[in-house]
């Protein structure tokens, strides 16, 4: 339990913040200097194809598919604030991940974290199985059972934490030091949960970090993008062929709508925290209910693993009712301020069963 901690003391004792953060997502790709127009907003380009000066030359944009100067902003942007030397725009995050596993082949293996979002699961169970690539699901917060699903053919560890949507947390720097140890092993980690202002991956050794731009990083329920950054030139080169020949790019508004939002991406992120703070303390209080998992509190199992590599936590939480599944429905029909409904990290507020 967590009563007796001021919200003070529970806002404090994680990692410090990453410097420039908020500066980095208001200037980084916006440079009015790159506009014959010299505006301080970039503008929607919402054209499919540029002209060529001749035949096969052009000023750095020939085909939508291939680039986009929204879509450029954008990926700036986010290489920027996810440290990384470079990001990629995907249609959806489901595309993101669709495109990082392309990067394998028939016969190579996935090392998966047991108890990622549906999503995930679904993708990996029953369309990358049908191209060849199995997957096998394991509890990744052990290194002992991580180190051990690693196969000769293992070619890529795929993490979320915190897990969705019972709050599993990861040790990430451990995580990549046992899957590099073996080789050539990729490690992305899923960070829609976190985003760059709470959680760096790159910094503690992943290869990719990707996440649903639909969540937090736009922030405002209207829009569907994945995003993927990474450090590494030749996981670049791959992606972006891959960007480019599998179609899998947002369009010119999406990308303009995502990037304003990640303007305000540290504000939101801070006050997500306050306030899943006070609405954890809240139920933790109650009678009524069992368990909260909340990673920003002292009570979750691996709350020391937050600090150790995390700014702060993010508005994501789970809790147990008790009574089952009747009193969880009873408790969903009667709320107010929430909604039930799925997704998260927009300016409302939202819940579900799951």
């Amino acid at each position: 339990m967590s009563a007796g901690y001021e919200e003070s003391e529970l806002l404090s004792g994680f990692q410090a913040h990453f410097g420039q953060f908020s500066t980095q997502a208001l200037h980084i790709g916006q440079e009015p200097e790159q506009w014959t127009s010299m505006a301080m907003v970039p503008s929607i380009s919402l054209s499919n194809t540029s002209k060529q000066s001749t035949s096969g030359q052009h000023a750095g944009f020939n085909y939508c598919c291939s680039a986009n100067l929204s879509q450029n902003c954008l990926e700036k942007a986010v290489a920027a604030i996810d440290g990384a030397k470079y990001s990629l725009a995907f249609a959806s995050g489901s595309a993101a991940m669709m495109t990082i596993v392309h990067l394998l082949k028939s016969g190579d293996n996935i090392v998966c974290m047991k108890g990622v979002h549906g999503g995930a699961n679904q993708y990996f169970c029953r369309v990358a199985s049908e191209m060849g690539v199995e997957t096998s699901f394991v509890d990744c917060t052990s290194m002992k059972t991580l180190n051990a699903a690693i196969k000769p053919n293992t070619k890529l560890v795929w993490i979320e934490t915190p897990t969705n949507p019972m709050m599993k947390v990861i040790d990430i720097k451990a995580c990549a030091e046992t899957a590099h140890k073996h080789g050539d092993i990729i490690l992305v980690v899923d960070n829609t949960f976190m985003t760059s202002y709470f959680q760096r991956p790159l910094a503690l050794g992943a290869d990719i970090c990707m996440c649903s731009a639909t969540k937090y990083m736009n922030g405002h329920s209207d829009v569907i993008m994945g995003l993927a950054s990474m450090n590494r030139d030749d996981l670049y080169e791959r992606l972006k062929f891959l960007q480019n020949a599998m179609g899998v790019i947002p369009s010119p508004f999406d990308c303009y709508m995502c990037n304003r939002g990640l303007k305000t991406l540290a504000l939101r992120m801070k006050q997500h925290f306050k306030n899943a703070l006070a609405v954890a303390k809240f139920l933790e209080a109650d009678p009524r209910v069992e368990k909260v998992i909340f990673p920003g509190l002292p009570s979750h199992p691996q709350y020391d693993l937050i600090k150790q590599q995390c700014t702060g936590s993010s508005g994501m939480m789970a809790f147990l009712i008790k009574g089952g599944l009747e009193n969880a429905k009873t408790f969903l029909k009667n709320l107010k301020l929430f909604t039930l409904a799925e997704s998260l990290g927009g300016y409302e507020s939202l819940a579900e069963h799951s």
